[in-house]
């Protein structure tokens, strides 16, 4: 097996649950683009561009003195985040929604659906991580 792929196994079969709650965030988001996707350069640009005045903010929140490269995935994480919510706000105007809630139920069994799907591929790599570990070889 590649070896990145091996990471990535590995990344999730340790992942902790704050962290697992983030990729539930952006399976829900990747959902909702699915069903309501807008090619209107205007949501994208306005999405960028709070993304890098909030991620901006967000920097220099919670930096302790360190370069923001010290911790990559937290740097994107904070840039990413505003853009979520910036795109996913603008994709949802109007559509009736509830909070994040669509108010169509197929939307929901869908977003929930995969939730649940990697929820349990995650499961499933942290059983086979925790026995493959106890078992002698």
């Amino acid at each position: 097996m590649p070896a990145i792929f091996l990471s990535i196994l590995n990344y999730f079969a340790q992942i902790k649950p704050g962290k697992m709650v983030l990729w539930f965030y952006l399976i829900w988001y990747f959902v909702t683009v699915y069903f309501h996707f807008d090619p209107n350069p205007k949501i994208w640009i306005n999405a960028v561009g709070i993304s890098v005045v909030i991620g901006i903010a967000l920097m220099l929140s919670v930096s302790n003195g360190q370069s923001p490269l010290a911790n990559p995935w937290q740097t994107f994480r904070l840039f990413w985040m505003p853009f979520a919510v910036s795109s996913f706000s603008s994709l949802i105007k109007g559509q009736g929604y509830t909070v994040i809630f669509s108010p169509q139920l197929y939307e929901i069994v869908v977003a929930l659906s995969a939730c649940a799907l990697f929820g349990l591929l995650v499961a499933a790599l942290k059983w086979r991580n925790r026995h493959s570990v106890l078992s002698p070889s």
